[in-house]
């Protein structure tokens, strides 16, 4: 993977009608949009104290790559300080479209203000020949692969958190779960904007009939993603976390969402279920920000202070 100077955005398709051809096609580029120079005025800068690099790591059966973010040595006994770090598990938004690149902004902050080891999951994108579990195994092997191999990445297995956005944030609550019912003991999970049902519910919710097609043509995109996350004949519950059996004993959750969000109702009702099942949770919502608000502080004016939130939730779980 790699950034480049300078890039044209593509025109949104219709995400009613599009091909699996356009989607590779748009995906290709818009990915190349989000990774290049020009969209770091929409994007943000990077924090330029933190080292940010791609990385790949050897899972079963494939090689995936990941985006790494430490805080960047000072010299010597400053590089011998920043191991034992806490680990964040970050999985970009998007679904069918993204790359842990677009986080750059929230994610060097973290690795550097925390100070942590935030590594983001370049997932397996959604596609027709590729359904949502494919994108969850990525999330839960790669947290399983970084605490095995802990100290070699320079990271405190016994302090470590999830975080997700969006389709992201899904598999970051599966990955919680996933987690607890393997015995490995998270301190925390963080939900931005999530998307939590992908079952024939997933439209039911009020918000996505009232933010259906403003401020953005969401409905056909959410429709998208259905119809590519869980192909026919598959149990569309085993990979909607709103739906799970049992969220009791998961690590505390900040749950994040936007008002103005098609899914914000995605995000409550899985504050409610979490708190029925006795996890620690908080909501947080953010009136008048929109979906994906998080990743783009150069025109959403909630995401610093947003940021700034994730930053104390995660500071406060991962202390020693």
């Amino acid at each position: 993977m790699s950034e480049t100077t300078t890039a044209v955005r593509p025109p949104e398709p219709d995400f009613s009608t599009i091909t699996a051809e356009e989607l590779r096609v748009y995906r290709e580029a818009e990915n190349r949009f989000r990774a290049s120079g020009a969209a770091r005025a929409i994007l943000g800068e990077p924090d330029p104290g933190a080292s940010v690099v791609w990385q790949e790591i050897a899972l079963p059966g494939r090689d995936l790559p990941v985006r790494v973010y430490r805080p960047a040595p000072a010299g010597d006994d400053d590089a011998a300080a920043r191991t034992g770090l806490p680990l964040v598990v970050h999985v970009h938004g998007g679904g069918f479209v993204g790359t842990a690149a677009q986080c750059d902004w929230t994610n060097s902050h973290l690795a550097v203000r925390l100070p942590a080891l935030v590594i983001s999951v370049e997932h397996r994108l959604l596609a027709p020949d590729s359904p949502l579990a494919n994108a969850a195994d990525d999330g839960w092997e790669v947290l399983q692969h970084v605490v095995r191999h802990a100290a070699r990445w320079g990271a405190d297995p016994a302090r470590t958190a999830v975080f997700g956005e969006s389709c992201g944030a899904l598999i970051s609550a599966l990955t919680a779960v996933r987690a607890r019912d393997a015995g490995l003991a998270l301190r925390a999970q963080v939900l931005v904007n999530p998307v939590v049902d992908v079952t024939e519910t997933m439209f039911d919710h009020p918000s996505v009939a009232e933010y259906a097609y403003r401020p953005s043509r969401a409905l056909p995109l959410l429709r998208l993603v259905r119809r590519l996350a869980v192909p026919p004949g598959t149990d569309a519950r085993a990979v909607s976390p709103l739906y799970a059996d049992d969220l009791s004993g998961l690590a505390p959750a900040l749950v994040v969402v936007p008002t103005q969000d098609a899914v914000a109702d995605h995000g409550r009702r899985y504050a409610e279920r979490l708190r029925a099942a006795g996890t620690d949770v908080r909501l947080s919502e953010y009136p008048g920000a929109k979906h994906a608000f998080l990743t783009l502080p150069g025109v959403e004016p909630q995401a610093e202070a947003a940021q700034a939130e994730i930053l104390r939730f995660l500071r406060t779980a991962l202390d020693r």
